[in-house]
């Protein structure tokens, strides 16, 4: 009984970090059309944003998602601005947009992770932070705590999608920015807005890995590939398959890691391979 309670735990907590970082790479994709392969190295930016905060200046790590969700959305803003924007600009339809802002954010990952080499080098950190079992479980009170995060954060971004102008207005151009523009929404605005808060989400997962798992400059590849799978298993767009798929693959993560934590990342590649033998458009895809 107690080794399911562990298990359903961890699953939940590595589902929902999924869930955030496959909806940040969801919105952009569903919204802006960009599928940025860079994604997990905004996860790493994040990450060592708090890594370096808590060992310099004794900052919480929990109080610094205030700074690594608004640094790293800002850097989506200026990103999208400065780069994909002209890219879509210059393109004559969004098939040859998607492909040339894919090649631009794989351009953009070597960029970001030898920038980041530069600055930490290529060594592994790590810190304690809430590393105490709580009473009655070996689940550390860090996880716990990383769980109540992710769902907070998650119950905000939902009501905001639901029941704000600019979540309106989002999922408007979504649907269709032809006919969002044709009623007055500012299509490049708000695929801006998507785009900064795609990063904004990986920022803060960044922050919460932190708290959890040594950091490396090498570490947002394998997010990425993560957040891909995810995303294809959800639906590709859809931020509610998004959520879904993160909880499902952490729930398998946590069964598998229990088992045989050698064979996590096989079993995340089966399940991608079947999925797109049996339903390719993912559990919510349409």
């Amino acid at each position: 009984m107690g080794a399911a309670r562990d298990i359903i735990i961890a699953g939940l907590l590595l589902g929902g970090i999924y869930a955030l970082i496959a909806a940040g790479l969801s919105l952009q994709y569903g919204v802006a059309r960009v599928l940025n392969v860079a994604h997990g190295e905004f996860i790493m930016i994040g990450a060592f944003i708090t890594w370096w905060l808590f060992t310099n200046v004794s900052f919480d790590p929990l109080i610094s998602i205030v700074i690594t969700g608004p640094v790293t959305f800002v850097l989506g803003i200026l990103l999208y601005r400065f780069v994909y924007r002209k890219i879509m600009v210059d393109s004559p339809t969004i098939e040859v947009f998607e492909g040339k802002s894919m090649l631009a954010a794989f351009g953009m990952l070597y960029v970001v992770q030898n920038i980041a080499r530069w600055i930490w080098g290529s060594n592994t950190y790590a810190y304690q932070y809430m590393a105490t079992s709580v009473t009655g479980a070996r689940i550390p009170l860090n996880r716990l705590v990383a769980l109540g995060v992710v769902v907070v954060v998650a119950a905000a971004f939902y009501v905001f999608l639901s029941h704000t102008r600019l979540g309106k207005a989002i999922r408007a151009s979504a649907l269709d920015p032809t006919t969002a523009g044709l009623v007055g929404v500012n299509v490049y605005r708000v695929l801006g807005i998507c785009f900064g808060l795609g990063l904004a989400m990986a920022g803060i997962a960044g922050s919460l890995l932190s708290i959890l798992y040594s950091v490396n400059t090498s570490m947002g590849l394998g997010y990425t590939v993560i957040a891909l799978i995810v995303v294809v298993l959800g639906g590709l767009g859809s931020i509610q398959g998004a959520f879904i798929g993160g909880i499902f693959l952490g729930l398998m993560s946590s069964l598998v890691s229990y088992f045989q934590p050698s064979m996590t990342m096989i079993a995340y590649y089966v399940v991608f391979i079947l999925l797109l033998l049996i339903r390719p458009k993912g559990i919510m895809g349409k």
